[in-house]
């Protein structure tokens, strides 16, 4: 019931916004449904790579709306098939790409977007406020959005535990009761809808031949598709942590599994011709913790549900009746938590003034674009309404500034070698020449020393498992700071986790492990140590102070 309401809502604004008929609006909850219903599933599932094998309710994002809306206005359902289409490849090849773009798509980046999307999609909502029957008195709309707001707030402020997660539903429901004295509803539908069917319409084919507004559009939709990938990740690494009992270091082949799963649910969707959809970490972990249920056959049964609900257009229809204001005002409250998720973002990056500066000055910049396109004038319609918008242009801001602080940094070192202990004599020599460049006394070069052999027995097979000839590359890199040295170790490597035993080096355990003393002496010489795992390779960065 909690994610039947937004994922309903926000696939109605969108289809009302862009002007589409009853049939397609009927169509699109229809297949949202289902893609919803089985993308939950799929999240729970593991099926070689695919599937996080934890429980990730999925809905419909908002972070797509304006662009949706756009492409309908554009070229219809069939230009928004083709560029979702698009946007689920992209999607997936980015979940293989993760360990090549971590340096330039940062959470800097992401948490500038998701602001620049709140803002953008702004316009929209209070759009909704203005839809009232000519009947309806002026005020109509503000007040219901009002109440709507009001209400929902004060759940999400000062409701008990156990009502927090029903917040929006009990604003939805406030303002559905405040619209009525008004005469804002409109039951034609809901007496319409057959209690059991399929709708009359369905797939609305490719656009195989794309205009000028395709091309246009795409960069923006590739753009937002790309954080949604780093909101997925965040997404899927809370959500693992908690289904838990005992905490664990984060396992990237799983968040990876989870990528591919929603990928899946944005493919379908632009088969569908719908909204695209994402996971709901917020509202998962509230009934997490709510109801202290992680286990993954809830998804199942979740998903089940939601897929035999499609079917029943009576139901959806109760959803679809409810006033445009209180739509609007919904919307205002789930853009507003979108917007302070990407505060939450930058904040948890560390906002140092160079981050600081990136994200507000690109922020700045497409905030301004989107209220003034100066674009528009230089090169026309569609291609200046489209290339200069807000979003496209401040992301592309926010990676640009990215990319020459990376490129801008002290010069890296780079050593390839094999990941065995014969090659540790090179990779001593590596790092007392890093020192030496650096300018470190005796003690700090000799504690950088240590932390790379630690490393690299910690990383190592025990009793050097690796056949002769077929030990992995490893590749070491070095990044000189003020005061402190990262180091890269990238590997191919077995299914342990080096964080896992750093944190668990104190429980008693039956076996013993040859590599343990490693362990022990890399949180000694080490001040931290992060061990990320994709599908085919490893990456343990570590940080040596001065």
């Amino acid at each position: 019931m909690i994610v039947l309401a937004p994922t309903v809502l926000i696939v109605a604004i969108t289809m009302l916004a862009a002007g589409q008929d009853k049939l397609q609006l009927s169509w699109a909850v229809f297949a949202t449904l289902i893609i919803v219903g089985a993308a939950t599933a799929l999240q729970a599932a593991k099926v070689g790579r695919l599937g996080g094998g934890h429980v990730l309710i999925t809905g419909v994002t908002p972070s797509f709306i304006a662009l949706s809306v756009f492409a309908l206005a554009e070229g219809g359902p069939a230009m928004l098939a083709s560029l979702i289409v698009l946007s689920s490849f992209f999607y997936l090849a980015l979940a293989s790409w993760l360990p090549q773009l971590r340096r330039i798509i940062t959470p800097v980046v992401s948490g500038t977007v998701l602001m620049l999307i709140a803002a953008m999609v702004l316009p929209i909502a209070f759009d909704r406020l203005k839809e009232v029957p000519e009947s309806a008195p002026l005020a109509a709309g503000p007040c219901v959005a009002a109440v709507t707001l009001a209400v929902a707030t004060m759940a999400i402020l000062r409701a008990p535990g156990i009502w927090r997660p029903w917040s929006l539903l009990i604003g939805i429901a406030a303002g559905c009761l405040a619209a009525a004295p008004f005469g804002l509803y409109d039951f034609e539908r809901l007496v319409a809808a057959p209690w059991v069917g399929i709708p009359e319409s369905g797939f609305p084919g490719l656009n195989l031949i794309p205009a000028a507004g395709f091309w246009a559009l795409l960069p923006m939709f590739l753009i937002v598709t790309l954080v949604q990938v780093i909101k997925s990740i965040s997404d899927a690494v809370v959500v693992q942590q908690v289904s838990r009992r005992r905490p664990r270091a984060t396992d990237f082949r799983l968040i990876q599994g989870s990528i591919y799963a929603n990928g899946v649910g944005i493919l379908m969707s632009g088969l569908a011709g719908t909204p695209p959809t994402t996971s709901y970490s917020s509202l998962t972990v509230s009934l997490f913790n709510l109801t202290g249920v992680t286990a993954r056959s809830v998804a199942y049964v979740m998903g089940f549900l939601l897929v035999v609900l499609a079917f029943f257009p009576k139901v959806t229809s109760v959803l679809l009746t409810i006033p445009s204001p209180v739509m609007g005002g919904f919307l205002l409250v789930a853009l507003g938590m979108l917007f302070v998720e990407g505060i939450q973002t930058l904040v948890r990056s560390g906002l140092d003034p160079q981050k600081a500066m990136v994200a507000g000055l690109a922020f700045s910049i497409g905030l301004g674009m989107q209220h003034q396109n100066i674009l528009e004038d230089l090169l026309g319609t569609p291609w200046g309404t489209l290339l200069g918008n807000g979003m496209t242009v401040g992301t592309a801001t926010a990676i640009a500034l990215t990319a020459f602080l990376e490129l801008t940094r002290p010069r890296r070192r780079r050593l390839e070698v094999r990941l065995d202990i014969a090659d540790l004599p090179r990779i001593d020599a590596f790092l007392r020449e890093v020192a030496v460049r650096m300018g470190w006394d005796a003690a700090a070069t000799e504690r950088l020393r240590s932390a790379g052999e630690e490393t690299l027995a910690s990383l190592l097979q025990p009793g050097n498992a690796y056949q002769e000839g077929e030990s992995p590359r490893l590749i070491l890199v070095a990044r000189p700071e003020s005061e402190a040295v990262e180091l890269e170790f990238l590997a191919v490597f077995d299914e342990e986790n080096l964080e896992d035993h750093l944190a668990y080096l104190n429980e008693q355990t039956e076996i013993y492990d040859e590599r343990e003393l490693s362990f022990r002496l890399l949180r000694h010489y080490a001040s931290s140590v992060r061990h990320q795992k994709y599908h085919g390779l490893d990456i343990v960065t570590v940080r040596v102070n001065r």
